[in-house]
């Protein structure tokens, strides 16, 4: 039995609200499982953003993607994607080349060593997850994540 949001951070009074419950829950939760990705890419070198980003490129393909295309598809908001590409191309793992009718758009692909980077985490990632949710029944996350989802989609 996991134990309650109240008891893991000793909180004597009950919360104002079920959504402030939920929203504390959401936050705890975040910063837990983020603390935990950092430290498992910090030998690797990479921020969970890098990470995320050769993700995405891996899955562009080799004609790769602009850099407002790349900050539209991270997963967490970050404020300057240019900086962290200009960081990962120093690394060897990307590659950027302005467009040919565009010179102000700047293409970004993944280059040998950030594919091979990021197909070496596969499955550790997939352990890891593993582990973070193998409490849970398919049926609970698919149901989280239709929540999760719905909550995000407010207009």
């Amino acid at each position: 039995m996991s134990m309650s949001l109240a008891d893991e951070i000793k909180q004597a009074k009950p919360f104002a609200s079920a959504k402030e419950e939920l929203w504390l829950n959401l936050l705890r939760t975040t910063g837990i499982i983020s603390h935990e990705m950092e430290q498992n890419l910090r030998p690797r070198g990479l921020s969970p953003t890098q990470y995320n980003v050769l993700r995405i490129l891996r899955g562009a393909g080799a004609e790769g993607l602009c850099q407002y295309e790349i900050r539209d598809r991270l997963v967490a908001q970050v404020p300057d994607v240019p900086r962290i590409l200009e960081r990962m191309e120093k690394a060897g793992w990307i590659k950027r080349n302005r467009g040919e009718a565009d010179r102000r758009m700047v293409i970004a692909s993944a280059t040998e060593e950030g594919l091979r980077l990021v197909g070496d985490l596969d499955q550790p990632m997939v352990q890891w997850m593993n582990g973070l949710f193998g409490e849970l029944e398919e049926m609970e996350l698919e149901q989280l994540s239709e929540l999760l989802g719905r909550a995000r989609a407010r207009d």
